[in-house]
């Protein structure tokens, strides 16, 4: 019975050591790759038209700026569309190497290419830089899609359209990869803008901006513009995307007054979301399945990502609502495009989507709203006698995703130093003089959960749980190891020595 009990302890450690150790995490970036097959066009119905009416003006207003920083010099310092990404020029090593950088708000490392790839122009060459110093530490990240292996070191970097002044920053440089960098990319590297629990290899490695706020002593804010409008694959020079402002916001980046959500947990930028409405359909789903796993806000993902139950839920109010019940399966899983003869623009047979926020007033609500130009996507030069669009959402695995798709509406405030994440409506948020989002509120959220936010546990949390589980599963292998080193032995009531065996036998007879 001992014997047989040790085995079962032996194979219940096994299992569990196996069973945790399979866990891994993705950081969730998704670029688009410009593949799709094209269907054909559709004679859709016309939509009924839903008016969304603002009916406040807004929770508060964005911090003024403090005088630190111009943030006027900032201005369209981004580019890039939402298919490919949002960069900023960046000058890295003395001398200086410059780089177009991916600002990704869902990671926390800054990498750039160290090696040649056969997707991207030129690399961060560490051997030219005299200020470069590795520590000697390896790092590996991996995304929703791709990833990438380098070394950890340091080096001086600046901003030519940004805060003044020379920071040393932890860089990651990049020496393979794996479909991370993709054709027709104009960046070679990532700045990942998240919080120290996201980095790799652990959450000691000050991210970026971190070290700017630390160094050059600007306030810890910084606000985006994202200005590509749902464009996706345009073979022209990307033009000036949009702003990445260190230290405030710029007034005259957006419209009207700044609303305010609280930031749940300070990994990713997460949110909470009360409830979604496909124009005036509310989804009537409770409240967690919005916040399933977690529900973030993040720049270096293309589309809104939704989890499963909620994306087929709006599928289903959008076939209902705009009368295409035959739209073709693969355009609302990314497989295809709908495309229609040049000029006749398919957005009139779409509803807008909004979603709800926790307002920081917890017992208040408000609403962003994107109208049709920004989630049915237009793809360029697919064919000379047809447009053809893509479906700007997709089902997730991992949580609610606020990408560009949404965020390209929107003036984003990350107002880390209060804790909270402010919308705006964009200022180049706009197509032939009509706005392409709205914000409405304030609503009451008393009839809400008093918590949606809590699904399952958190990827880090779960990364404890394994190592605190491998520890304990190690101990018990020690254990194990001894009992089966050192003979199984009872003393008789002779006082003699005998193992376990002839204690049976003693008893047969």
């Amino acid at each position: 019975m001992a014997r047989t009990a040790s085995l079962s302890i032996w194979a219940f450690a096994l299992s569990l050591y196996f069973g945790m150790t399979k866990c891994h995490f993705s950081i969730p970036l998704r670029i688009y790759t410009g593949k799709y097959n094209i269907s054909s066009a559709l004679d859709l119905a016309p939509l009924r038209q839903v008016a969304l009416t603002s009916d406040g003006n807004g929770l508060s207003l964005a911090s003024d700026p403090t005088g630190t920083v111009n943030f006027l010099d900032m201005v369209n310092n981004l580019q890039g569309d939402s298919g490919r990404g949002y960069y900023i020029e960046m000058s890295i090593g003395t001398p200086a190497q410059k780089l177009n950088i991916l600002v990704d708000t869902g990671s926390s490392n800054f990498a750039v290419a160290a090696a040649a790839h056969p997707f991207i122009t030129h690399y961060f060459n560490t051997a030219l830089s005299s200020t470069y110093q590795s520590t000697g530490r390896n790092v590996a990240v991996r995304y929703t899609q791709g990833n990438w292996e380098g070394e950890l070191g340091l080096d001086r970097v600046s901003i030519p359209k940004g805060p003044n002044g020379t920071i040393i920053v932890n860089i990651a440089a990049i020496l393979s990869s794996e479909g991370f960098f993709l054709p027709g990319v104009n960046w070679q590297g990532i700045l990942g803008l998240a919080y120290p629990m996201l980095a790799r290899p652990d959450s000691s490695l000050e991210p970026f901006f971190n070290s700017v706020v630390q160094q050059l002593g600007i306030p810890d804010i910084f606000s985006l513009q994202m200005c590509g409008a749902g464009l996706s694959a345009s073979s022209a020079a990307d033009p000036a995307g949009g702003s990445l402002v260190m230290g405030g916001a710029e007034p005259t980046l957006y419209r009207g007054s700044v609303w305010y959500t609280p930031i749940v947990e300070e990994w990713y930028y997460q949110v909470e979301v009360l409830k979604l409405e496909v124009g005036d359909q509310n989804l009537d789903l409770d409240c967690r399945e919005y916040n399933m796993d977690k529900a973030i806000v993040d720049s270096g993902t293309t589309l809104l990502r939704l989890p499963v139950n909620v994306f087929n839920a709006v599928v289903e109010a959008i076939t209902r609502s705009s009368l295409i019940q035959d739209f073709s399966s693969g355009f609302w899983d990314g497989t295809k495009l709908a495309c229609w003869m040049k000029g006749e623009t398919p957005w009139r047979f779409f509803p807008k989507l909004s979603i709800y926020l926790r307002a920081t007033n917890s017992s208040q609500s408000f609403r962003i709203t994107i109208l049709p130009q920004l989630y049915i996507q237009p793809i360029t030069d697919v064919d000379g006698t047809l447009d053809c669009f893509r479906f700007g959402v997709s089902s997730s695995a991992n949580g609610l995703v606020i990408g560009a798709t949404v965020m390209e509406g929107f003036y984003v405030v990350f107002d880390r130093a209060q804790r909270r994440l402010g919308f705006a409506l964009s200022s180049c948020a706009v197509n032939g003089g009509a706005a392409l989002s709205e914000i409405a509120g304030p609503f009451s959220a008393a009839d809400v959960a008093a918590n949606c936010s809590g699904g399952a546990p958190k990827e880090p949390l779960l990364w404890v749980i394994s190592y605190a589980l491998m520890a304990v599963c190690a101990l018990i292998l020690i254990i194990l190891l001894l009992l089966l080193v050192l003979p199984c032995r009872r003393r008789d009531r002779s006082g003699e020595i005998t193992d376990e065996s002839s204690l049976v036998r003693h008893r047969i007879k």
